[in-house]
């Protein structure tokens, strides 16, 4: 095992454990709809992608930018599993309001890894696939230079 790999193993062992608890606070919080993002504007929501693997649900909360029926997230992690997991199956469900909405995943892998969830019984607008995959090919945020 070459020092690279051992560091990033070790990095893994360090986190999940963090990550874990955390999300076991915030989950049950943002699935009532704590800190959901209003329909304009962001804010957290919940998650639920199928397990590639497993077929068992799997739950993440995340950092969410909304217009309307459509919500957009991201990762500059490559490894994240729930990005794996949604593109492996772009179908999913998201708590919003204290209630589960189903929605399917756009993802585009670059710099940021954005992924556009389109609400079920909603047309994609044309700026989450435009404007975002261009953002996420560009060093800049697609939310400017406030980030």
């Amino acid at each position: 095992m070459d020092a690279l790999t051992h560091l990033r193993q070790l990095q893994h062992q360090i986190e999940a454990p963090i990550f874990d608890a955390l999300n076991a606070v915030v989950r049950p919080a943002v699935r009532v709809g704590l800190g959901n993002p209003l329909p304009v504007g962001g804010g957290l929501v919940l998650v639920e992608t199928t397990g590639r693997r497993s077929g068992l649900p799997r739950q993440v909360p995340l950092v969410a930018g909304r217009v309307g029926n459509n919500l957009v997230v991201s990762t500059v992690r490559a490894d994240s599993q729930w990005l794996r997991n949604l593109e492996a199956d772009p179908r999913v469900r998201v708590w919003l309001t204290g209630r589960v909405r189903s929605a399917t995943a756009n993802a585009r892998r670059g710099r940021l890894n954005i992924v556009v969830l389109t609400l079920s019984g909603a047309r994609a607008s044309n700026w989450a696939h435009r404007g975002l995959a261009t953002a996420n090919e560009s060093s800049e945020s697609p939310l400017g230079r406030a980030i």
